[in-house]
């Protein structure tokens, strides 16, 4: 190539690199392009699907009601956050729907845009609740937390999820958009070409790392009410912490993850039977690490501890980091360095009237 820089005059050199700019931009222009079209194609088989089902339940009298046992009739709602191993997590569900026959359904919602219309709230509720042809089902995708009772709704599903460190999450998310991971290293992210580290963006004071960036688990949780997505909002803190103890089933965090599916496996069996022996062994295939990805320096921790956000953010961490060890101290105990799940507890005794 240098050789040929010599060679050539200077305006066919910069003719040159002029066509090969062009010809790179279209080629990663076409290469979007393909990538847009497959994920139409993907909604537009979805939809058709959907509207096949809905077409058989309104057909009148001719379809006999399904009638669904206790097992069967059950839901678990998995509204992942982005970024806390929620693909690591994810796809364990999936390798064990056929073995634990139940249904595995992804969530996509448009830009991945966390807040519903009311309209889809309500399609999505009445949806999910009468969909009996995918009972048992595992719902998940980056969706705030809804409230079924609002909408009528006599049963509710089962809400789990994961949190992480706010920090360690934004960083984690900052290169994400950039590198990508290695679960599908191929596609071109958002932020691609950007070399810039998340220290020197913090040191710019850059967009794509500012505290209010950190304003993200908290209204997953809160909710669907405006003053969620209000960045600070105290109200938003105190409704996520409301409904991560009196909504979810189970919360656990990102840097104890095979302690969560441990307990989920101890106490949703009907989903879960097989996770732990699947998850330990199976670890590097389920894990998905985020490509490039460098630790922030001091300076730029503190400078991020500086900010209210992130000690609200922090304060929502801690809270759910307490609950989730309240929880297993009661569900497990240590020998040999191992963790095993109690058996059952409690019995039942001075049983009246007494049988004859």
């Amino acid at each position: 190539m240098g050789l040929l820089r010599i060679m050539m005059p200077p305006k066919l050199q910069l003719l040159a690199v002029l066509t090969f700019g062009v010809l790179m931009f279209f080629l990663e222009n076409q290469i979007q392009k393909l990538e847009d079209s497959r994920v139409k194609l993907e909604r537009a088989i979805a939809r058709h699907e959907v509207r096949e089902i809905e077409q058989r339940h309104s057909m009148d009298g001719t379809r006999q009601e399904i009638v669904l046992d206790d097992d069967e009739d059950f839901l678990i709602i998995y509204n992942r956050v982005p970024k806390t191993a929620s693909t690591s997590f994810t796809n364990i569900a999936y390798d064990l729907c056929a073995k634990n026959k139940y249904h595995v359904l992804h969530i996509n919602t448009t830009k991945n845009n966390p807040v519903m219309s009311l309209q889809d709230q309500m399609r999505f509720v009445k949806n999910v609740s009468s969909w009996r042809e995918m009972k048992p089902g595992f719902y998940h995708g980056h969706i705030s937390f809804l409230d079924f009772t609002k909408f009528g709704v006599k049963k509710k599903p089962i809400y789990i999820n994961v949190i992480r460190d706010p920090i360690e999450r934004l960083v984690s998310y900052y290169y994400f958009l950039r590198f990508g991971d290695d679960y599908r290293p191929g596609l071109r992210r958002r932020k691609q070409g950007d070399k810039k580290t998340f220290d020197e963006c913090v040191a710019a004071g850059g967009s794509d790392c500012a505290p209010e960036k950190l304003w993200l688990q908290i209204p997953f949780f809160c909710g669907h009410s405006s003053e969620c997505w209000n960045v600070g909002s105290r109200w938003a803190l105190e409704q996520a912490k409301y409904n991560l103890v009196n909504e979810y089933f189970l919360v656990g965090v990102t840097e104890e993850l095979e302690d969560f599916i441990m307990l989920l496996e101890a106490a949703l069996p009907r989903f879960f039977r097989g996770a732990t022996e699947l998850y330990r062994s199976g670890k590097k295939s389920h894990l998905r690490k985020t490509t490039e990805k460098k630790a922030p320096s001091k300076e730029t921790t503190a400078k991020l501890q500086q900010s209210d956000i992130w000690k609200m953010e922090n304060e929502f961490y801690e809270f759910a980091l307490e609950q989730f060890q309240f929880v297993r101290a009661h569900a497990v105990r240590e020998k040999d360095g191992e963790l095993y799940v109690l058996a059952q507890n409690f019995f039942y005794e001075k049983i009246y009237p007494k049988s004859n």
